[in-house]
């Protein structure tokens, strides 16, 4: 099968709106000039369009036109390394699609670990903030909790008792395997966010061990975020105001 025949048939397999690139198509390095000038057919043919540089999607169409893939499709070339997770969104980004905010950021921030992510996505500036560990697909959405914590009281347009609400209910749904790690991860987190994790999980379940966070933060500090025992009645357990 020659490389037209073999990436068209491969392009056309894929799903609307997600993203690829040349790694994706199954093609030997021998084939990327081939591959390329197929690309370029099929962008000319309106089968496909252009994401960025080197990046690609089938456009879903709609009876309002085509429309664009989300931004974390968009993204996928920073968030993945293959099939492996290396970065997360975060910041106002990931609150908005949370539900937890209804502001828009004007960037989108990425964290990672190692990689240093600077790029754009259409008029949005992707900027880089280093993850506290190494992102991994079996870890990344407890990072996101714990940055919903970690930035509680800058979270902007927000509301405490419906945010409290929105964790209680995330953290709820946990694996008992993905809480035991969720307290391993948050240990590598400022005493802050090692607070409010301890009260969260303590309304959650009172019997559940947490000796070992519990002693990781300082007894006498008083840990400000602006929450009453209305809102979460553990904190004055984990002097919490």
């Amino acid at each position: 099968m020659r490389v037209t025949e073999k990436i068209e048939k491969r392009v056309l397999q894929m799903s609307p709106g997600n993203t690829f690139n040349y790694q994706e198509l199954g093609i030997a390095p021998s084939e990327y000039v081939a591959a390329a000038k197929a690309i370029e057919r099929l962008i000319k043919k309106d089968i496909i369009e252009r994401a960025s540089t080197g990046l690609f999607y089938i456009p879903k169409k709609t009876a309002f036109g085509s429309l664009k893939p989300t931004e974390e499709e968009l993204l996928k070339p920073y968030l993945f390394n293959g099939n492996n997770r290396i970065a997360y969104i975060t910041g106002t980004a990931l609150f908005n699609k949370m539900g937890i905010t209804t502001q828009v950021p004007k960037n989108i921030k990425l964290a990672s670990r190692d990689k240093r992510i600077v790029t754009k996505v259409g008029s949005i500036q992707v900027k880089s903030v280093k993850s506290y560990l190494e992102v991994t697909n079996e870890n990344y959405y407890l990072l996101e909790l714990l940055d919903v914590i970690k930035d509680f009281k800058t979270i902007p347009d927000t509301d405490k008792t419906q945010t409290i609400r929105f964790l209680l209910n995330k953290i709820k749904t946990l694996s008992d395997k993905d809480k035991d790690t969720f307290i391993k991860i948050v240990l590598k987190y400022p005493p802050r966010v090692r607070a409010l994790t301890g009260a969260l999980l303590t309304k959650l379940d009172k019997n559940k061990s947490l000796q070992e966070l519990k002693k990781s933060i300082n007894p006498l500090t008083i840990y400000k975020f602006g929450i009453t025992p209305q809102q979460l009645s553990t904190i004055e357990d984990w002097n919490i105001r």
